[in-house]
């Protein structure tokens, strides 16, 4: 597949897939996070696809000593996010991150050296450095399911259809769409290709104040 070469290209807008994620719609059953490791061959090391649970609220004793609280909990599915201005390609030394003709940021692991750099600069933390083979591995979009007209294996596999994907303008052309819930990255740091619908308690999770798990996350 034809890459698009030159640090910092951003590739054609028109080809840039990217992934959905209706919140309201996921309970958190990880199957994306199983499928994309099963697909990749990826054993136990780390997922390229990974759920993250945010939960907050408190407990109170009202006046008639009856406890109530307004708990709530709500999850976010995370892969890369194929970046429009991926951190990642900007600091890697090696040449060895490029856009691809359909917007994947994918890494030729020929170029790679294991610096790293790439894991530290990514704020979404999307490259994962692989003991095994010494390089960095990450999501390159199922780019060969792609190719050949298939989805992205982790939004095939979502029983609840929480996921979805395709050319990104199309996809996050909707008034309710945002790229950023609770303690994610402000968006203009990379601008993500990952739209996200967001359910009531992301809503109420704005102020990070708000989390009790943020050392879970």
């Amino acid at each position: 597949m034809p890459i698009v070469s030159g640090a910092g290209s951003s590739g054609d807008p028109h080809h840039q897939f990217g992934f959905s994620f209706d919140q309201r719609r996921c309970t958190g059953c990880k199957t994306c996070e199983m499928a994309c490791r099963d697909y990749h061959d990826l054993g136990t090391g780390p997922a390229f696809r990974t759920v993250h649970e945010y939960a907050g609220g408190t407990w109170i004793q009202n006046d008639e000593g009856a406890w109530e609280h307004d708990v709530f909990a709500f999850y976010v599915s995370m892969s890369c996010n194929h970046c429009t201005n991926p951190v990642c390609l900007r600091f890697c030394a090696s040449d060895a991150i490029a856009k691809d003709d359909f917007g994947f940021v994918r890494v030729d692991a020929a170029r790679c050296t294991g610096c790293q750099v790439c894991a530290l600069s990514c704020p979404y933390h999307a490259p994962r450095f692989s003991e095994a083979s010494a390089h960095i591995e990450k999501c390159d979009g199922c780019f060969d399911r792609v190719a050949a007209g298939l989805g992205p294996i982790c939004v095939e596999a979502c029983p609840q259809r929480a996921l979805g994907f395709g050319i990104y303008d199309d996809i996050a052309d909707h008034p309710l769409m945002v790229e950023r819930v609770a303690t994610m990255p402000d968006p203009v740091i990379t601008q993500p290709n990952y739209a996200i619908e967001p359910c009531e308690a992301a809503l109420r999770a704005a102020d990070a104040a708000a989390l009790q798990n943020l050392g879970e996350i």
